[in-house]
């Protein structure tokens, strides 16, 4: 809106000066119209999950390793530019005001080793971050988890950052189920708390970003979160992350090793046109 006042206090100038009022009307008008449409225009990121990486993919979860080269070889060829988690949010809530008009998130869910085996080469090779949603339960105890000197070699790199996807990734939906009222609020603020705690004492820096297990979130799970010190929390619903979400329940797509490049390339065309 500066812009928008300096520009009436210029043509209002110019009008007195030139005394031409209908073609500066006319030159006023088409540029309101530019900047209202600007203040409005509803602004949208696609936002990647994937899960673990292979040679071969032994199921949906999978995604082969040359798939995902040739889906950042696709990325780059048409002029997209894969930016932060952090960035994009920001963006989203109007904390900057700009990131590149082709922008693209990478999110990691679990943290399996073939993120480091696999994907991390990719990773490097391209320069492009990517953020980790780790529940850290697994870390350093499931076989196929990495351990916590691995998660801080990643973050060495400045291309990856980590962030909580609960404590042990728990089926909200089921677990309402087993417990009372009382019960389900500790259990919830464990998994939020503590994943953030644990996560802050051995990475050394601020968890700020849920990843909601199995993409299950409700409005009482979005506020719990918020209270737990969490500033923003990513589902898996399937669609651009858009101003109009709430923030608290920003929607990704899970790439699943099903998807050929054609399939991949839609998805990240996805509402291009209604931008």
């Amino acid at each position: 809106m500066n812009h928008l006042n300096s520009l009436c206090h210029n043509v209002s100038f110019s009008l007195m000066a030139g005394g031409k009022i209908l073609r500066y009307s006319f030159l006023v008008f088409f540029l309101l119209i530019d900047f209202l449409r600007a203040d409005t225009i509803e602004k949208k990121v696609p936002i990647l999950c994937y899960h673990r990486f292979g040679t071969e993919a032994s199921d949906a979860m999978t995604m082969k390793t040359d798939a995902f080269a040739q889906q950042l070889a696709w990325l780059k060829s048409n002029g997209y530019t894969v930016v932060s988690l952090e960035s994009a949010i920001k963006y989203l809530k109007g904390e900057i005001e700009f990131i590149p008009s082709k922008s693209v998130v990478l999110t990691v869910d679990d943290g399996h080793k073939s993120v480091y085996t696999d994907m991390a080469p990719l990773v490097r090779k391209y320069r492009i971050p990517v953020t980790l949603f780790i529940y850290p339960s697994a870390i350093s105890n499931a076989k196929y988890a990495m351990t916590w000197e691995q998660l801080r070699e990643l973050e060495a790199t400045t291309y990856f950052r980590i962030e909580s996807h609960t404590y042990w990734h728990p089926n909200f939906k089921q677990e309402k189920k087993k417990f009372s009222a009382d019960e389900y609020a500790r259990f919830v603020n464990k998994q939020l708390m503590v994943s953030r705690q644990i996560l802050e004492k051995k990475m050394g820096h601020e968890i700020k970003y849920l990843a909601w297990a199995f993409g299950i979130y409700d409005d009482e799970l979005k506020a719990k979160a918020l209270n737990s010190g969490y500033s923003a929390a990513l589902t898996i619903d399937a669609r651009h992350a858009s101003t109009n979400d709430s923030v608290m329940a920003i929607p990704r797509y899970m790439i699943v090793n099903t998807y050929n490049i054609k399939a991949f390339e839609k998805i990240i065309n996805e509402g291009r046109e209604r931008k």
